[in-house]
């Protein structure tokens, strides 16, 4: 007698039947478990993927710390598309880039606020207005500016205009906690820093010169013409510029996928964008809860 055979046969008897049944419950409910534990270790590695592009990359990891609850789901943040990729259109400069997820965007909290207070006090008691306009990387970003064909006299740096505002006593402006973080990075540094939002943002992204007729509507400024500055672009035209960044794009209470754009001089020190990177990095989970989905240097 074969084995099909027997089966069937001792399947009629009311006993075995239950117990075949029950067998196969156990079985069942066995092979649908495993998939799921493959799944989620994937889907909780996935976030490092390498960003590509015209642009070399050197990428970063960075973790969330862990004191920080979860994210329930990075659905959301995937939901922004593909990780976005600059192309770089002119001379002398390296991009620290960083795009984060489940943002919380908020008044800065007591703890961010100190910190900012703290660094521009020690700025304003170790430097002077001449002082400013002597610091290395003042220079290297004018140098920069130049080499775009743009007067850093007339069109000042974001950074040196901030650095100036704190040396005179004047602070930080206190604008949200995404915003604050990358004011106290600008100061430290003394490279502009901007920060977007992702949804907003249609891809490609280009780091060019404004061409003829474009313009937008600046953050705080009216109409800002753009012939001839330095500009980031996607397909709808001009959002951002390391002098002042436009409305269309701009940080508010509803953005959820934030994208931070430093402009550091080629000639700076080696590993300092990097160094840039993690430190706004571990601030944006720190200050505001976001999850860190990719880094990277761009030159």
């Amino acid at each position: 007698m074969g084995f099909k055979e027997v089966a069937v046969v001792e399947l009629r008897d009311p006993f075995l039947k239950f117990f075949v049944r029950i067998s196969w419950i156990h079985l069942w409910h066995f092979n649908c478990q495993c998939p799921l534990r493959g799944s989620r270790a994937a889907r909780e590695t996935r976030h490092n993927s390498r960003l590509s592009g015209a642009a070399s990359i050197r990428m970063n990891a960075v973790q969330r710390r862990d004191d920080w609850p979860k994210p329930v789901s990075d659905a959301p943040s995937r939901a922004a598309s593909r990780a976005v990729n600059i192309t770089i259109e002119i001379p002398g400069v390296i991009l620290g880039v960083i795009e984060a997820s489940q943002t919380r965007v908020a008044p800065a909290d007591a703890e961010l606020a100190s910190e900012m207070d703290a660094a521009c006090e020690r700025m304003r008691r170790e430097l002077s207005m001449q002082q400013v306009a002597e610091l290395a990387p003042i220079h290297a970003v004018r140098a920069m500016f130049r080499a775009w064909g743009v007067d850093p006299a007339r069109y000042r740096p974001s950074a040196e205009a901030l650095l100036r505002r704190v040396v005179q006593g004047k602070g930080l402006y206190r604008v949200s906690n995404v915003v604050d973080i990358n004011n106290l990075g600008s100061i430290e540094t003394a490279w502009p820093y901007g920060s977007y939002d992702r949804a907003a943002i249609a891809l490609p992204v280009a780091l060019r010169l404004g061409r003829v007729g474009e313009k937008y509507e600046g953050i705080g400024k009216q109409t800002w013409h753009l012939e001839g500055r330095p500009i980031l672009a996607d397909c709808h035209g001009p959002f951002g510029s390391p002098i002042s960044d436009s409305t269309r794009t701009m940080i508010t209470e509803a953005a959820r996928a934030v994208f931070t754009v430093i402009f550091a001089p080629a000639s700076s020190e080696a590993g300092a964008v990097e160094r840039a990177i993690e430190r706004h990095a571990r601030r944006l989970e720190r200050y505001a809860g976001a999850a860190i989905q990719k880094t990277a240097v761009l030159s």
